[in-house]
């Protein structure tokens, strides 16, 4: 049951007061918000590099959003999910009176509180779905990795993206609810979810009365995390879908690499790669011909590993390849697309020296994973001059 407490109110006398939000939904509350805010802001406005804070705050999403199942089947009254499961009339005669300018008072969320709370449960534990499907397929991490495709996480990528929209939208839709609420009702809402007290003049809204399970719930909140943290971690060490295991090729990295950087067999085609060790004499401007034995050994290696034979995004992607530039990964599309934002000074600098020069930026070029997190591109102000 709701508890009442007595204040003393300006000009003597006493102004009763109930606690109607309990400490884990209050905590739970503003855990989310920030939560979710840092997750949208690392989407949409941040750099790929940091991607590692908006897993972190995805997480967090999901482990408050265990948190509010479980305590929605063991909180207190209002706590609970059956003291605001309103049936769909109800929702709709509230909105009519709501319309008319005469919607009763809630202590608890009233029933367009109450779907929005709903949806924006599901929203998010859909969020949390998609992101995990698209992490797996396109980053190669998280525990869906081992058994995602690109495709498929590209697929899950693009709803996520849509759900991500959504929930801006369903958060711009929730704080105006808050504030005609918090106007209507003459009550600061957020300030009661800070406090978890209401005017006791609010017409009570009586849930059955439940007591708190607080110990065992709060214990089964534990052991859910912590059996999830642990699965994922097992997961998330399991090779990823299609992305190679093997170490570069020790003769390709030595004839290769003592030019410039190894490039990963599959950041090109197999056709693309026959057609350049078939013209080492005139490789890019230079004569860079080598033993018909090694040349052979070398077109053999590159055509086995190359982006046919790899599931990562960069093999994907790197296949739609320039037509007037088929052989330069430079030249490609999606190499243009995801550079466009660097400045030329950066690839000037000593720290990169050149366009080509992936492991300047790309702490994991030798694997051909180039994720995102692995990206630091350095700060050409911070080099030192000639």
């Amino acid at each position: 049951m709701a508890r009442q407490q007595a204040h003393p109110a300006k000009g003597g006398g006493e102004r009763q007061t109930v606690t109607v939000w309990d400490p884990v939904v209050r905590l739970f509350h503003w855990g989310l918000v920030l939560a979710v805010a840092t997750a949208l802001a690392t989407g949409f406005l941040a750099p790929e590099n940091w991607l590692d804070v908006h897993l972190a705050a995805g997480a967090a999403v999901a482990a408050l959003l265990v948190l509010r199942l479980v305590w929605g089947l063991a909180g207190p009254s209002h706590a609970r999910f059956r003291a605001f499961a309103y049936r769909p009339g109800e929702t709709l005669a509230y909105a009519r009176s709501l319309v008319a300018g005469a919607a009763p008072h809630y202590r608890g969320h009233n029933p367009l509180g109450a779907l929005m709370v709903f949806a924006l449960l599901g929203l998010l534990a859909a969020l949390v779905v998609s992101g995990l499907v698209d992490l797996g397929g396109v980053e190669k991490r998280g525990p869906l990795a081992a058994f995602t495709s690109f495709a498929t996480g590209r697929s899950f990528g693009e709803i996520h993206e849509f759900l991500a929209f959504a929930a801006l939208g369903l958060v711009a839709l929730h704080l105006a609810g808050v504030a005609f609420s918090s106007r209507h009702e003459g009550i600061n809402l957020p300030r009661a979810m800070v406090t978890g007290e209401k005017p006791a003049r609010v017409p009570a809204d009586r849930p059955r009365p439940a007591a708190a399970r607080t110990v065992p719930a709060l214990g089964l909140v534990a052991v859910f995390v912590a059996a999830g943290a642990g699965a994922t971690a097992a997961l998330a060490g399991l090779p990823g879908l299609g992305v190679p295991q093997e170490p570069l090729d020790a003769i390709y990295k030595r004839e290769c690499g003592d030019c410039h950087i190894a490039f990963h067999p599959s950041l090109a085609n197999a056709a693309d790669w026959a057609a350049m060790m078939a013209g080492l004499d005139r490789h890019f401007g230079e004569d860079a011909s080598l033993p018909p034995e090694t040349v052979a050994t070398l077109t053999a290696y590159l055509t086995t590993h190359a982006a046919e034979a790899v599931d990562t995004k960069a093999a994907n992607w790197l296949r739609r390849r320039d037509a007037a530039e088929p052989l330069s990964i430079t030249a490609t599309p999606f190499w243009k697309r995801r550079h466009a934002d660097i400045p030329d000074a950066v690839f000037g600098s000593r720290a990169v020296g050149a366009r080509s020069a992936c492991g300047a930026c790309h702490r994991d070029a030798e694997t051909g994973l180039f994720a995102d997190a692995a990206i630091a591109v350095p700060d050409p102000s911070s080099q030192p001059k000639e």
